[in-house]
């Protein structure tokens, strides 16, 4: 199993887990909210890196 599939499966486990515990709004609200988050961390520098990036994939 590769590293991606691994991640894949841990954020759907956290999802199902989250939805289990919370009310549907907060769960979908954390589930929405930590990815944003993450990519409002980034510097400028390493946003622009993975947008570049997310295009070349595309063109594939």
């Amino acid at each position: 199993m590769s590293t991606r599939a691994k991640v894949a499966a841990g954020g759907v486990a956290a999802g199902v887990i989250l939805l289990w515990l919370l009310p549907f709004w907060a769960a979908l609200l954390v589930m929405a909210g930590v990815p944003v988050a993450a990519y409002l961390l980034l510097d400028p520098s390493q946003r622009r890196r993975l947008r570049g990036a997310s295009r070349k994939q595309l063109r594939r």
